[in-house]
């Protein structure tokens, strides 16, 4: 068993293969925090609770002992109203309208495996052994309000997640107002927050910074996780790199409006809690009813950020995405958007994809503009049937011609949404988010569905089943390209309004489930505006995300290196477009470009019937390449080398699963004169086996490329990048 209970002190000990995360039962009931980090094999830390007097402004729930304070309390499950003045995981208004709470224990149980959150996508085993579940359970019996805490140590992957669930007992509803997925307090301030933020096109900047007094962190109030901000925060011990120092790491499963912050209080101690944003939420609990929080996922390295990435790699690529294509090497694709955007015909796309086949790739993917009347993106979204004028033999003819060539055919939808000027907008105008008097805002000329409605998802379900049964499609990218305004349900009573948000993800959840498992055989893609919805929440779904609309190599480095502190190499579309490249006008080599592409799931985004015969050679080698290395690429372990955030270089290796293959990738950005000689040292090889350059007769040792190097760099010119491909000997 991963979790150790000590029965007699109520002292309850979760293990992984590398850290320990330890709490207890108070006297009183309440749950007190005793250590998080490196693993250890003591079975008794009590004694790490120290309990003093403060100044008189932290209070004292038991006031013949002053040694006892909520306000300096490391505490599992944190409440407002107490004495504790920190943020708090939960907050309920009763009916008496009163917030004030206090859950104190009345059991456990312990489980071997993992329960499935109803609903909700979440990590999972596939085995009881892999994992064991600890569900604390408390009780406020003023309010007749249950409360239990989830958590699953995975040992293999070295992560514990956390949950919550409300259940009222009581008679009246209760108005849950706050229900954070988990909360953990720190001894101490001596942190660097880490999280991943930008913009669209510019998504995942990692972003660095000390600690401060007071509140900081992140969040989402766009009713998806956004391009702005990512579910994900870390704590990084001062000095913490790569390789070395100790990390936090929190990733959300959840792709709505979140919130993940760090509060540094009066005594310098630091309390990070995450899950859904409190701004605009509520949920009324009626007597019996019960609420469940997504889960957060918390992984310990005391081997720098590299040891956070290995085991959230390992977690999301293993067990939170699922079906036949988890582990299945994806295909090589090209796609139509920038080649064509909305002015294209049958005929033409059998050219690109006839171009296709020659070079070697495998699948053809039809973006935006194969519906309804759709020549822009100011119509048609919601009606789901084949634009005539463009496809006048329908959908079903030009996937057999594609499937004729022997690929496969993919298509783009963009299920969420619905234009005004649309059969199906005109037919349920009450079927969007929207606020009676107020005006519907409008993006890209498009309004949100009402997922949140049982209506509305079957039909868009019964859609989307229509299309997907009706021809030989094998790949779908989901897109969605704007975020929720005027946030409302038709449906919903007053009192229930402010769970429309919520409401929505669990129902896109539930189409997610419903049409994926319908076809187990798709392949399918995620995306928002390329990388507006990377978040673990999609991945339980969907094995692959857009990484972002910005298909610039340059750009990429950055967003690649950023994503992969959390995401695995195997969740990662990556593309070739045209250059000038189309979001920054910037001119680059076929060659870099398909060395950053090939860091992910590689593909084509432009017109390959454009191409020059020296360029179809090349690309023709890009693929065959790629189809050889794509094992080691998709599903090796992946491994940073240089930040495009602390210089003018980037590198980045992957190492196949066996060990037997290594590929180097290494990019500099501008030309310098007279530059220094560099060496890039290599990481996690054998230090005991021979390696050799592929293609050429030279072996290196394993010590030798990882603490001498290889020399880079040394050839002129902007945007040069180089591959170094090495098999063991």
């Amino acid at each position: 068993m991963s979790i150790l209970i000590n029965p007699d002190k109520l002292q309850f000990h979760l293990q992984t293969r590398k850290a320990s995360y330890v709490f207890q039962v108070m006297p009183s009931g309440h749950l007190v925090h005793l250590y998080y980090g490196k693993k250890l094999r003591d079975t008794d830390l009590g004694w790490l609770h120290v309990r003093t007097e403060r100044a008189s402004f932290s209070p004292n729930p038991v006031p013949e002992d002053r040694t006892i304070s909520f306000d300096t309390l490391a505490q599992e499950l944190p409440v407002y109203g107490t004495s504790d003045f920190r943020h708090p995981s939960v907050q309920l208004q009763l009916a008496n309208g009163s917030m004030i709470t206090e859950f104190t224990y009345v059991g456990h149980r312990l489980e071997q495996g993992k329960p499935v959150l109803e609903g909700l996508p979440a990590t999972y085993v596939e085995s009881a052994d892999e994992a064991d579940t600890l569900v604390i359970e408390l009780e406020d019996r003023v309010a007749g309000v249950r409360i239990e805490l989830s958590y699953t140590a995975f040992d293999k992957f070295n992560a514990i997640t956390r949950s919550m669930r409300v259940i009222n007992d009581s008679a009246t509803a209760v108005n849950l107002v706050r229900a954070l997925s988990m909360s953990v307090d720190f001894p101490h301030d001596q942190y660097e927050l880490l999280h991943l933020s930008g913009a669209w096109t510019r998504e995942r900047d990692v972003v660095r910074r000390a600690l401060a007094s007071g509140m900081q962190g992140v969040e989402s109030r766009r009713g998806a996780s956004g391009h702005q901000q990512n579910p994900f925060l870390a704590l990084l011990t001062p000095g913490t790199d790569e390789d070395h120092g100790e990390v936090y790491g929190f990733s959300l499963v959840y792709s709505g409006s979140f919130t993940a912050q760090a509060e540094v209080d009066q005594f310098k101690t630091t309390r990070l809690s995450m899950g859904i944003n409190p701004f605009d939420f509520s949920w009324k609990l009626d007597s019996g009813e019960a609420f469940q929080t997504p889960e957060t996922v918390m992984v310990y390295s005391d081997t720098g950020l590299d040891g956070m990435s290995q085991s959230f790699h390992e977690l999301y690529r293993e067990r939170l995405a699922r079906g036949r294509f988890r582990n299945a090497e994806r295909p090589v694709l090209v796609n139509n958007w920038e080649a064509t955007y909305f002015a294209f015909n049958a005929d033409k796309i059998e050219q690109i994809a006839r171009a296709g086949k020659k070079l070697g790739i495998e699948l053809f993917v039809l973006d935006d503009g194969w519906f309804g009347h759709r020549d822009s993106d100011n119509s048609s979204l919601g009606d789901w049937f084949v634009d005539k004028s463009k496809l006048p033999a329908g959908l079903e003819d030009l996937a057999n011609r594609v499937t004729g060539l022997d690929m496969q055919f993919g298509l783009w939808f963009e299920p969420e949404m619905v234009s005004p000027d649309s059969e199906l907008y005109k037919a349920h105008p009450d079927w969007c988010l929207h606020v009676p008097d107020r005006r519907r805002t409008e993006g890209r000329q498009q309004l949100v569905l009402d997922f949140s409605r049982q209506d509305v998802r079957d039909e868009i379900v019964r859609m989307l089943s229509d299309v997907l049964g009706s021809a030989p499609i094998s790949y779908v990218k989901w897109d969605m390209n704007r975020n929720m305004t005027e946030v409302g349900s038709a449906l919903l009573p007053a009192d229930r309004q402010r769970e429309t948000a919520h409401r929505y993800m669990l129902g896109l959840y539930d189409v997610m489930e419903r049409v994926t498992s319908s076809f187990p055989h798709i392949l399918f893609e995620s995306c928002s505006g390329g990388g507006g919805r990377f978040d673990p929440g999609m991945l339980y779904y969907m094995p692959q995300t857009w990484t972002s609309d910005n298909t610039d190599a340059i750009s990429r480095l950055r967003i690649q290196y950023g994503t992969s502190l959390v995401y695995p190499v195997s969740s990662m579309g990556s593309h070739i477009s045209a250059v000038p490249n189309h979001q920054v006008n910037r001119i680059t080599s076929l060659e870099i470009r398909g060395h950053v592409a090939m860091s992910g799931n590689f593909g084509y985004e432009l017109d390959l019937t454009r191409f020059t015969e020296e360029e179809n050679e090349i690309v023709k080698a890009q693929v065959e390449l790629y189809k050889e290395i794509r094992g080691t690429i998709q599903f090796g372990t992946f491994r940073r080398l240089l930040s495009p955030f602390e210089g003018n270089e980037t590198a980045w290796m992957f190492t196949s699963p066996d060990g037997s293959e290594v590929v180097v990738f290494y990019f500099r950005v501008l030309s310098e004169p007279n530059a220094p000689l560099q060496r890039l040292k290599l990481k996690g090889l054998d230090p005991e086996a021979d390696y050799r350059l592929k293609g050429g007769s030279e072996t290196f040792t394993g010590d030798a490329l990882m603490y001498g190097g290889i020399a880079v760099g040394a050839a002129k010119g902007d945007y040069l990048s180089e591959m170094f491909r090495f098999e063991r000997v």
